[in-house]
């Protein structure tokens, strides 16, 4: 090595110039030649460094990146279920919070609602010049079930009517925990709602000239016929009487089964089982079964609600009915909740033309979303969509597919929230009078509602409960109204889609009669 250096020109010039004076004795030599030597080599590994280090340079990369921190994770403000302090006092604990702000305030801003968020502005159109008035609130308690007033972030209600089942109890459930959510940001209000499936607020008794501004009455579902005010049904927390989870942990189980069963590897019939008794409309659908005659292509069940109870529900696990390629939806006394599970199975929802609507499906596209079914003749309407299906499985299965992904992503529950949060929101906007609480009204709180309950009650309400404020300061982004040309050719769009398979399905039924 001591050779090779001292051979080197440039290194014996260097040697002879400078170090050659200093050098007096052996010793001295060894350690000034090592200690120059060690100066060559850190020079030479330290160009070769910076060469590395300039390469990216040279390929148009940042030479020097920031260090990536990781970030702390965000500590959940938990809002424990305090039964022992409700026992005792028999009311309401004092200490849930009024307001709430995330501990990130880099979190980015919240995307824009669902397109069905957009019919919120709709349904208020009624009393977007009047406002809402005292007297048309109390107008609405004809038929209500119960008055609900939020005053500084706390729920108060009044019962009139007792409601089927847990309706009532549920939906009520339900608004607790949008206050539990967003603490502090559900403004004060007043409101009648009522939980029988028919709405009755009829539009044609507030047309003319002098005509009154109509009561604002809330209800799970409505029709072109009415104008009651839509919001979420109380099945989304859960519904005990039939062993129905609640949705948040419904939708993990649905999305599960479709994963068990592909499409293309399952029964190509169409499926509807329910119950047949509680309307003519579902009766007819019995005709359309398997019989030694005729196949239209359907297998239909009736539901025993009464039996499958004493059994423990084993045959009516909605996780394990997504089956078949195609299923049935048809309405009841009304509309069904039955919609949304359907609609989450991958399978094409065949859907029998419906005559209500809730808060979501007047955004569902006929053959995007589902199939199309004649109500005055559902037996050949089936056979044809199930033939159409199974000769174009491709396109029959992206319709299965734009339906589930729509529930999956649209109608997940913090979706479900925000649409409740805005409705009740602009509803807040319009009252012209301020919400007070009446002598005969109790207060709501989570304690009150679930530490008394039993069985599957107490079971889906620990189970849907919120526990902690959203990450998110507010709840997305409410989308502007539909200008009149945008719904005229959104409701024209869906028209004609469904004029397009009548079409298709009566050239089927010429050709087979030739």
């Amino acid at each position: 090595m001591l050779r090779f250096l001292y051979g080197s020109g440039h290194f014996r010039h260097f040697f002879d110039i400078l170090l050659r004076p200093f050098i007096k004795t052996p010793a001295r030599s060894s350690a000034v030649l090592f200690f120059f030597i060690f100066l060559f080599f850190g020079a030479f590994l330290s160009t070769r460094l910076l060469d590395f280090a300039a390469a990216p340079m040279l390929q148009g990369e940042t030479a020097h990146k920031p260090v990536e921190i990781p970030k702390k994770p965000l500590r959940k403000v938990e809002y424990p279920l305090n039964c022992t302090a409700v026992n005792l006092t028999q009311t309401c604990p004092r200490n849930y919070p009024t307001a709430f702000s995330p501990e990130d305030p880099d979190r980015p801003s919240q995307a824009e609602c669902p397109h069905n968020f957009r019919w919120i502005h709709e349904d208020l159109r009624p009393w977007m010049k009047s406002g809402i008035t005292r007297e048309m609130v109390e107008r609405a308690k004809r038929t209500a079930n119960f008055r609900l007033v939020i005053l500084n972030g706390r729920a108060y209600v009044e019962k009139y009517e007792r409601a089927f089942q847990t309706r009532d109890v549920f939906t009520l459930w339900g608004i607790l925990q949008l206050l539990r959510k967003y603490p502090g940001k559900v403004p004060d209000l007043e409101l009648m709602f009522d939980c029988v499936d028919w709405p009755v607020i009829r539009s044609n008794d507030y047309r003319g000239p002098n005509a009154t501004a109509p009561p604002p009455l809330f209800r799970y579902c409505g029709d072109d016929a009415t104008l009651d005010i839509v919001f979420p049904d109380w099945s989304f927390w859960g519904w005990p009487e039939i062993n129905i989870k609640p949705w948040e942990t419904l939708l993990k189980d649905l999305k599960e089964g479709n994963n068990r069963s592909i499409w293309m590897n399952r029964e190509p019939h169409a499926y509807w089982k329910g119950n047949p008794a509680v309307a003519k409309t579902r009766q007819d659908l019995l005709k359309c079964n398997l019989s030694d005659q005729q196949d239209w292509n359907a297998r239909i069940y009736a539901q025993d609600w009464i039996r499958e109870s004493q059994e423990g529900y084993k045959q009516s696990n909605l996780a394990s009915q997504c089956t078949h390629r195609y299923k049935i939806y048809i309405e009841g006394s009304a509309w069904s909740v039955s919609q949304k599970y359907i609609l989450a199975c991958d399978s094409v929802t065949l859907l029998v033309n419906p005559h209500y609507y809730d808060f979501f499906t007047r955004s569902l596209m006929p053959v995007h979303h589902y199939w199309p079914i004649r109500e005055d003749d559902k037996c050949r309407s089936i056979k044809f969509a199930v033939d159409w299906g199974n000769r174009h499985k491709q396109k029959a299965q992206l319709i299965g597919k734009a339906a589930s992904d729509f529930i999956q992503g649209d109608l997940k529950m913090e979706n479900v929230y925000d649409y409740m949060f805005h409705l009740l929101n602009e509803y807040g906007k319009l009252l012209r009078f301020k919400p007070t609480v009446s002598e005969n009204a109790v207060e709501l709180c989570l304690e009150k509602m679930a530490c008394s309950a039993q069985g599957l009650k107490k079971k889906f309400m620990i189970e849907s409960m919120v526990m902690y404020p959203s990450d998110d300061a507010s709840p997305c982004i409410m989308p502007p109204p539909f200008s009149p040309l945008e719904l005229q050719t959104f409701l024209k769009r869906k028209v004609n889609s469904i004029k397009q398979v009548k079409a298709w399905e009566k050239k089927f039924w010429e050709d087979q009669n030739m």
